[in-house]
């Protein structure tokens, strides 16, 4: 396989010319462990090892190699690899610390979901997942990596008033493509073909149970994934994917599997959650005050698109939600930035 299959770019390029100076090879991490990596380059499938410098360099885990990266591999008479350095990323997909993790360790920390993906996926079932909140914080999290949304919504066959859905979506997800599918059938998914592009990455992004890794199975045209039902006990989707990995379709193009997520904790800045709610910031434009919050100002033409019912009063909650914590997770974080900071000068002084 050619590094431009594997999605290499004049980017990557240019960012790796010092590297091949020093006798270095490009490669992409496939799956990535914690002690070893599995990468790919054009010298083969390499079970690599991260060098230490860059793991006491690193900032945090974020820092850190994962499924998707360009990294620089020494290859080692053994047949194994060391990994030296990692290229700069072009897109990232990641959230905030979430859940027991978040407790462990005591303060907001990014998890990168993966590296340099093209196209996301963002699936969601039409039965008890539909939900639109949900969905509108996916698209933030989308626009904050850079990648390219395309929502697809799984299991039409339940769903007597599917094309309704399309439209409703499709009225808060401006100008994003929305396929309805079921995913256990074929003709659906030969819509999907067209986003598989020699050196394209497509990433899966839902909740548990929507069916991602079904959609992967049929795509490839074997089993490839794990499958599990919904619960009975509790009507929720079971975790089959424990790991990401890139995945080489038949025909080209790559994709990646996620675990399902029940909780999406964003790193994005106000751009993006403008991004997700382009028609309330084209209303806000109307606004008689430029910093208007939409609550109780005279001359808010959002507010005023809400009374005429030309906008969903939850829509509108969820974005000044999202808006009041992006600007705590912000401040948090820079908080946190700044203790760090002032914890390594401390130390240099000594």
């Amino acid at each position: 396989m050619t590094l431009e299959e594997l999605g290499w770019s004049p980017f990557f390029a240019e960012h790796f010319k010092s590297h091949r100076d020093k006798g270095l090879v490009p490669g992409r991490v496939l799956l990535a462990h914690k002690s070893e990596l599995q990468v790919f380059s054009e010298k083969g499938n390499f079970t690599a090892k991260i060098a230490g410098k860059i793991r006491y360099n690193a900032e945090s885990n974020s820092n850190l190699p994962v499924t998707g990266d360009w990294v620089a591999l020494r290859l080692l008479p053994d047949g194994s690899a060391l990994i030296e350095a990692l290229l700069p990323r072009k897109i990232t997909v990641s959230r905030l610390t979430t859940g027991f993790r978040k407790k462990l360790v005591g303060q907001n920390e990014v998890q990168v979901l993966g590296a340099n993906i093209d196209v996301i996926f963002i699936v969601t079932g039409l039965d008890r997942d539909y939900n639109l909140r949900r969905l509108e914080r996916y698209l933030t999290l989308v626009y904050n990596s850079g990648a390219s949304p395309v929502i697809i919504l799984n299991k039409k066959d339940l769903c007597d008033d599917y094309e309704e859905k399309i439209l409703e979506i499709e009225s808060i997800a401006i100008g994003v493509p929305v396929h309805a599918i079921t995913a256990r059938g074929d003709d659906d998914l030969q819509e999907l073909l067209p986003y598989f592009k020699k050196g394209h990455t497509v990433s899966l992004l839902g909740s548990s149970g929507v069916g991602k890794s079904t959609i992967i199975n049929k795509l490839l045209g074997f089993e490839r994934q794990k499958t599990n039902p919904i619960s009975e006990a509790v009507n929720k989707g079971q975790h089959t994917t424990s790991n990401r990995e890139l995945i080489f379709m038949p025909e080209g193009g790559i994709i990646v599997d996620n675990p399902g997520m029940r909780e999406i904790d964003l790193l994005a800045d106000d751009e993006d959650v403008a991004g997700a709610f382009q028609d309330i910031d084209d209303l806000a434009q109307h606004c008689r005050f430029n910093d208007c919050r939409h609550d109780s100002e005279p001359g808010c033409a959002v507010k005023q698109a809400v009374d005429n019912g030309e906008l969903d009063a939850e829509r509108l909650r969820n974005f000044k939600k999202m808006q009041q914590n992006n600007g705590r997770d912000n401040r948090r974080s820079g908080a946190f930035r700044a203790e760090e900071q002032e914890k390594w000068y401390r130390k240099a002084r000594r």
